[in-house]
């Protein structure tokens, strides 16, 4: 008896989120990464309506995000998670994990592009990766798919106890609208799930188990056959449950889909959206006489060889394309896992290998027919790359004349140690005085009118004299200096991602060190700084402690714009409690991100550091004057930790003209207090009380847009709870300021 539809018009990524709402999951850790945020943020928007009981539990990374789901399965209840790219490889650790102990989940990956370079788009080159961590892998090449996927994976991983990864196309399925139906009543969704009752769980005080012992052999192997027998199970409960999905929706999904393969002389095989495209091809060739056909795969895991070796068979020349490279190896990996289960069948049909598609390249039907034609050459290579070429060898050009030590070194900062109390004091640093030194950061850059990050970037090294390298973390700071081939940089530039920044440089520290001790490079200084911002210091705060309690010769700079930004603005550790933002929504049910803002500098101060500042563009001497001071600090001394808030206009919601007067009201509101840690010790470098300037915290959230609501009465216990908090944190601060050792 099939059940009540509906038809809606909605993106592969909203139907993973509608199906997560309708199944109503116990617990979601995430953690932001393009293109699958939109599953969290959807679900949050859900949520702030009261549509669903789900636990959104926001991590600082994927891999805490895995953590957490991880440990929620182990409750024995219903665990839902999505994720991309890097960030599916930053959490890789814990997927053996999970399906070591057999605990189900289910885990959307919208595909994208694994960096070095940094690419956002989508191919193949992340799920690869999870081949050989014991999930399930089905791959949905519609958004149509997405949704019965999804409901579907659930099932499955409950009667085989195995967690399963529904894959799909970033951007090309993930954000691609398509008129889809849904089942209409979510009751009848989670009657077709039934009730999932956990063999054991570690909430059972009265039946105590150990999850997780170590292992040796025996043992370990029979685990981990145990684990094969499951996924051999599988073959045969996914093909049940698809049937039993096809009764009650009409919509029939197989192990694979073959399309005009019957006679097929040469067949096409593709992962995906392509395999839609490739059907136009087949088309459009079968008109002009030619037998060819296409096949796609609807789950990687387990791989069915046995029913793909019978589908090709037949097949003078198979082509097989992937969206990824296993280097080295003649084939990615799609292409490999054919030829072997082509080779374990006896079928010796000549097999081709192309890569494509590579950084969300499209795959339109004249490329299909390229691949189609590679058939008809005899002397066509085994394997090969479609559409690309390998570019000259050599130094890149130089946009700009380098700032060196030569032009940089103007002579108008001068930091000086006090004899009676071993801190640095700081002469000159004037506005106008600094003006002669040239730009590190060009103005050609892409960001937004009134963005803050070239504004704070820029006033930090006009007190930095002579040389520098610059690290950036992934973020907006990064992508919009430096889009390939061009470059904002005049001195020397490294990117790496959020998780990881501090680690790299002080490596890159520690390498300067080393080659200059054996004269491999000439004497002589530079400064070393990470610039560090959309919630870098979230996802990074290991390495940046890790980083500081090795006291690395370095300078971490962070631009607190107070959100995820480069991903859409979704709430970070420093987003103001009470923010709208993607994964914060404000409704009936929700008031915007239900916790406070994280402080970081007091964080960084318990690594017992030389150097902690806090600056802002309002007061930018005071900023000038302790970007000099740091350089001395982390030159001489080691580690030093500089925060500026940063505005935002986009997602602040406020307009770009005056963004430092709003950043002035942070500040007088000491919701930004202005302050270093010299060494242990605490001074105040702007009081606002003393000025008689000091104001309500609401005169600085008003001014926003993703914070306006906090105006209206209903709010007024939320702005109450702030106040409360903002007015704590600044006692306290001039507590330890009026203290001589803290």
């Amino acid at each position: 008896m099939k059940i009540k539809q509906k038809v809606v018009f909605e993106s592969g990524n909203e139907l993973a989120a509608y199906a997560a709402k309708q199944i109503n999951y116990h617990v979601m850790g995430y953690y932001p990464i393009t293109p699958s945020t939109q599953i969290a943020e959807q679900l949050d928007l859900l949520k702030a309506e009261g549509l669903h009981d789900i636990s959104l539990m926001p991590a600082e990374g994927e891999h805490s995000a895995a953590g957490i789901c991880y440990g929620a399965s182990t409750g024995g209840g219903r665990v839902f998670n999505a994720t991309s790219a890097n960030g599916l490889l930053y959490a890789l650790e814990q997927l053996p994990v999970q399906a070591g102990t057999r605990f189900p989940m289910v885990l959307n990956v919208a595909c994208r592009t694994v960096s070095g370079p940094l690419d956002i788009k989508g191919d193949h080159s992340d799920i690869m990766y999870t081949l050989s961590c014991g999930w399930i892998i089905l791959f949905a090449g519609s958004p149509q798919a997405v949704y019965d996927f999804n409901l579907c994976a659930l099932k499955i991983a409950e009667i085989v106890k195995l967690p399963v990864i529904v894959a799909f196309d970033g951007f090309f399925t993930s954000h691609q609208k398509r008129r889809c139906e849904i089942w209409e009543n979510d009751e009848e969704v989670q009657q077709f799930l039934g009730k999932y009752e956990a063999a054991y769980t570690a909430l059972d005080p009265e039946h105590p188990v150990s999850i997780g012992s170590y292992m040796n052999e025996p043992d370990l192997g029979n685990n981990k056959y145990q684990l094969h027998l499951a996924m051999e199970e599988a073959k045969t409960v996914i093909e049940r449950i698809f049937h039993e999905y096809q009764e009650l929706t009409g919509r029939a999904y197989h192990e694979i889909e073959a399309y005009q393969a019957e006679d097929a002389e040469t067949l096409l095989i593709l992962l995906g959206s392509s395999y839609e495209t490739a059907k136009e091809a087949v088309d459009q060739l079968r008109k002009q006489g030619k037998k060819v056909g296409a096949l796609t795969l609807r789950q990687l895991r387990p791989f069915p060889g046995e029913a793909l070796a019978s589908l090709c068979q037949k097949a003078k020349t198979i082509i097989v394309g992937d969206r990824q490279d296993s280097y080295g190896a003649g084939g990615g990996h799609l292409s490999l896992e054919v030829k072997a289960a082509l080779q374990s069948s006896g079928i010796s049909t000549r097999t081709l290998s192309r890569v494509y598609g590579l950084g969300g390249q499209d795959f339109f039907v004249h490329d299909a027919e390229e691949l189609f034609d590679l058939a008809e050459k005899a002397d066509a290579p085994a394997f090969d790359y479609l559409h690309v070429q390998p570019g000259e060898e050599g130094a890149a050009k130089p946009y700009f004349n380098p700032v060196t030590d030569q032009n940089a070194s103007i002579g108008t900062v001068q930091v000086l140690e006090d004899p009676a109390t071993g801190h640095f004091q700081v002469k000159g640093g004037q506005l106008n005085e600094t003006t002669r030194r040239p730009k590190r950061l060009a103005p050609g850059h892409g960001a937004c009118p009134g963005c803050g990050i070239p504004v704070n970037v820029n006033l930090l090294l006009r007190g930095i004299e002579g040389n520098v390298v610059l690290l950036f973390q992934t973020g907006c700071g990064m992508v919009v200096t430096t889009p390939y081939p061009q470059t904002a940089f005049k001195v020397p530039y490294v990117h790496n991602l959020f998780q990881n920044g501090a680690a790299t440089l002080s490596g890159l520290v520690e390498m300067y060190h080393q080659r200059q001790k054996r004269g491999e490079l000439p004497e002589g200084q530079i400064t070393f700084i990470m610039v560090s911002g959309d919630g870098g210091m979230d996802i990074g705060m290991g390495s940046a402690l890790g980083t500081a309690l090795r006291g690395s010769n370095l300078i971490l700079f962070e631009y607190d714009n107070g959100g995820y930004m480069n991903t859409g603005y979704q709430l970070s550790y420093s987003t103001p409690k009470g923010a709208r933002s993607a994964t914060s929504h404000v409704g009936k049910k929700q008031y915007g991100k239900p916790f406070f803002h994280k402080d970081m500098p007091q964080i960084m101060a318990a690594a017992n550091i030389p150097y902690i500042a806090t600056v802002a563009e309002s007061n930018p001497v005071d900023f000038i004057k302790k970007a000099a001071k740091a350089q001395k600090y982390a030159n001489e001394q080691g580690v030093v930790y500089m925060k500026a808030l940063s505005a935002c206009p986009l997602n602040w919601n406020d307009k770009p003209n005056q963004e430092r007067s709003v950043i002035e009201a942070a500040v007088d509101c000491c919701y930004f207090p202005l302050y270093e840690i010299e060494n242990g010790c605490t001074k105040l470098s702007y009081d606002p009380e003393e000025k008689g300037k000091k104001r309500p915290v609401l005169d600085f959230l008003g001014r926003m847009g993703r914070t306006q609501h906090l105006k209206k009465p209903e709010y007024e216990e939320v702005v109450a709870g702030i106040q409360q908090e903002v007015d704590w944190r600044w006692n306290r601060l001039k507590a330890r300021a009026e203290h001589p050792i803290l």
